[in-house]
């Protein structure tokens, strides 16, 4: 696997919806079809109990879409991007630093190569994660 494919996977986001939640859905979405086609059943022999089945499988079918909208909008909201590895290279005598992007192989105290100012031995000083924060969303 190329390296490519491998960052376009790792930046793709998590579109899965968990069995559990689906399963209560259509459990939900199950119970409120048969309300209903109890209730025409019973409207249709004279029954006086169908007006209360065809409010329970409204409500039901209500529920139903209304989780599986909620349900899609958080796994869309929750679709994570891989924040970048930054390293910092770092020359201990004259005090140069450099910052970019983690590459395979770096670890802290490895030696990068020559100072550009004072020729002595660059070292790598730091790996961290970048964390850029999201500006919140105002409600009203």
């Amino acid at each position: 696997m190329s390296e490519d494919t491998e960052a376009e996977e790792a930046t793709a986001p998590t579109q899965r919806i968990s069995s559990f939640v689906f399963a209560v859905i259509l459990i939900t979405l199950v119970l409120s079809l048969a309300a209903l086609y109890f209730a025409l059943s019973a409207y249709n022999s004279g029954d006086a109990s169908a007006g209360i089945l065809l409010i329970i499988g409204f409500i039901g079918l209500g529920l139903s879409t209304y989780m599986l909208l909620q349900t899609r909008r958080s796994v869309m909201r929750l679709a994570l991007k891989i924040q970048p590895v930054i390293t910092t290279i770092s020359c201990q005598k004259c005090g140069f630093k450099n910052v970019r992007e983690f590459e395979r192989g770096d670890f802290v105290f490895k030696e990068v190569g020559p100072c550009p100012k004072c020729n002595d031995k660059l070292l790598v000083s730091a790996i961290y994660r970048e964390i850029k924060e999201k500006p919140k969303e105002e409600r009203f």
